[in-house]
């Protein structure tokens, strides 16, 4: 089969078969995605012709990743069992309602900035997890608190994990022998590591342009699914703190990918900008004269509301007293073993040697190309139960509060296993669509290339839309460049403008489809035991996605044409008339009483 356009409608299907069960049907991703998983074995058996060992290696490769992120989502369910059984939590809601009771201000503290933090430490997801529970400890509704580690998984994304992202993913996935790419780089006078940085500093630009507005963004969404009033209203309100807290974040970090390199924008960014707007914030600076909360929790949606709740593993009796180092000390930990794991090379060099800490799985069923690695001691899962168990000491818990932590949270974890267990092998078995009789590429190369066809010239601006894509199926900004940035680079070359510009388009939109990835969503629900409920996340993480990528598409076109008649300008005209549009109608909707949404049982 030849006809590319038809092509691209089967290697989209799996996917739009999960976005349409999911978000539009509300099916749980329990039953959508082994449905979608079936339909995308289909596929690859009889239109891209994989040999069913190909098709079986992929699936066991997925498994094997799926493990992985199963033990990250449970070290995670097992520090907040831990800080919550303690009496901890309690402490730390109180330190935060000493700087702000306020649920926008404390979204974008947390979320935000210490989430920006942790991704530049760890990436994979380990954000939400993390953000997660600690916010639904606090008060949160489980989906507000799911919501808000999904969206700020988007402008710091491409800088998580020490880099990886541009590192690995544009580093590894454009390769320095591509035809093109040694004639480029002479002619900028750079080495291969100096053009890969170079990208990462254009991505960095691109994420400072589009992320500006990411925490106003998100605490309009928070007050206006999960207010008592459903104001949307409620968020522009702190407008000045939302731009203040992004600028404290992405300055430090574009600042840092020009100095540095692509290793710490995100890491010190995060950090700088944490550092800076609690010590502000406790001033009082910028702080809203009015606070706004979730309401009555008996006016909460059920459906927003999991099977976790703070109360779910407290034992009868008063909390014992607490400071606030004691309290947040497993978090402080956690940061300083993430960072020290991955920017000290000889630990980080232990901890993935194969055979030894590493357990490497290669030519998996004997299909070459098809591998997959387990980090025993350098997955966040490890280090998140290991602080779990040094927390144990800090708070001096009793045997019996130690043997409930291990129990609520086996309890948990066993409730989003299926899923995952379908969702991840979905993805690979597309990725490793590639390993055929056919001669066609992977499914999501054939996607991008049919794409890529019909936009001609304007493809820098739809760039960051396949690498939302390409994070949409993976649920890694990392694969998603490695997927395309040969693609991007090739298709930039083809059309006569900067490959660097379009490949870091392809990263950044990269960033802002992970809030609507599959096991991100699945695997951020369960950390606070909210299950069959990922469409109802999707529905309203995916303006996020949809904002980054036109966005991002506007800035880079832009930066490569310039203003004009052309669509970088019309994506941007269109994009601040829809944002001002919404502004206004929230305004009057919240000024209207008749128009507030009563709670829906």
């Amino acid at each position: 089969m030849d006809n590319l356009a038809l092509l691209g409608i089967l290697a989209i299907a799996p996917i739009l078969l999960a976005g349409i069960l999911l978000a539009g049907f509300r099916w749980p991703a329990k039953y959508a995605m082994p449905l979608s998983y079936v339909v995308a074995l289909v596929i690859a058996w009889l239109v891209w012709e994989m040999e069913p060992t190909a098709l079986a290696a992929a699936s066991i490769e997925g498994l094997i990743v799926a493990g992985t992120l199963l033990y990250i989502v449970f070290g995670a369910l097992l520090l907040l069992s831990t800080v919550t059984l303690s009496g901890a939590m309690d402490r730390i809601k109180g330190g935060f309602n000493y700087i702000s009771p306020d649920r926008r201000i404390q979204a974008i503290i947390i979320g935000w900035l210490f989430g920006s933090f942790i991704e530049g430490a760890s990436g994979f997801g380990t954000p939400a997890a993390i953000v997660a529970p600690l916010l639904l400890a606090m008060g949160f509704p489980a989906m507000a608190a799911v919501a808000v580690g999904l969206i700020i998984q988007s402008t710091p994304v491409s800088f998580g994990a020490v880099g990886t992202p541009i590192l690995v993913g544009i580093g590894n996935g454009l390769g320095e022998t591509l035809p093109g790419v040694p004639e480029r780089i002479d002619g900028l006078g750079m080495d291969y590591s100096e053009y890969v940085a170079n990208i990462g500093f254009q991505t960095a630009l691109i994420h400072m342009a589009v992320g500006i507005l990411i925490p106003l963004i998100l605490v309009c969404l928070l007050t206006g699914f999960f207010g008592e009033k459903r104001n949307f209203a409620l968020g522009l309100k702190v407008w000045p703190f939302a731009i203040y807290a992004s600028l404290a974040m992405t300055i430090p970090s574009v600042t840092v990918a020009y100095l540095l390199g692509p290793e710490f924008p995100s890491l010190i960014g995060g950090l700088v900008g944490l550092t800076l707007v609690m010590f502000t914030s406790s001033k009082g600076f910028l702080m809203p004269k009015e606070n706004f909360d979730f309401g009555p929790r008996a006016t909460w949606e059920e459906r927003w509301m999991g099977r976790i709740a703070p109360g779910d593993v407290k034992e009868s009796g008063e909390a014992p007293k607490m400071t606030m180092v004691r309290a947040w000390s497993p978090y402080v930990i956690l940061a300083a073993l993430l960072v020290l794991t991955r920017l000290i090379e000889p630990v980080t060099e232990f901890l993935t040697t194969p055979g030894v800490t590493r357990l490497a799985f290669t030519d998996i069923l004997g299909v070459e190309g098809i591998e997959a690695n387990v980090d025993l001691f350098y997955s966040p899962g490890f280090v998140l139960i290991f602080v779990s168990v040094i927390s144990y000491l800090i708070y001096r818990m009793s045997g019996r509060q130690i043997a409930t932590t291990w129990k609520v949270s086996g309890k948990q974890i066993a409730a989003t296993a299926v899923a995952l267990l379908f969702a991840v092998p979905m993805v690979r078995v597309l990725i490793q669509s590639g390993i055929n009789e056919s001669g066609l590429e992977s499914m999501p190369v054939v996607l991008a290339q049919g794409v890529a066809n019909v936009a001609g010239d304007t493809w820098p601006f739809f760039a960051p839309f396949i690498g939302a894509v390409g994070a949409f199926v993976a649920g890694s900004n990392t694969l998603a460049n490695l997927t395309f940035a040969q693609f991007q680079w090739s298709t930039a070359d083809t059309i006569g403008v900067s490959p660097e510009t379009v490949v870091a388009a392809q990263a950044a939109g990269g960033a802002g489809g992970n809030p609507i990835a599959i096991h991100n969503i699945v695997a951020a629900s369960a950390t606070v035991g909210l299950f069959n409920r990922e469409g109802d996340i999707m529905r309203k993480t995916v303006w996020i996605t949809l904002y980054y990528c036109i966005a991002a598409g506007s800035v880079a076109f832009l930066a490569i044409h310039g203003f004009g008649l052309n669509i970088g300008t019309g994506g941007l005209l269109l994009l601040i008339a829809g944002l001002v549009g919404l502004g206004f109608w929230a305004v009057r909707r919240g000024d209207s009483p008749k128009m507030q949404v009563p709670p829906q049982a």
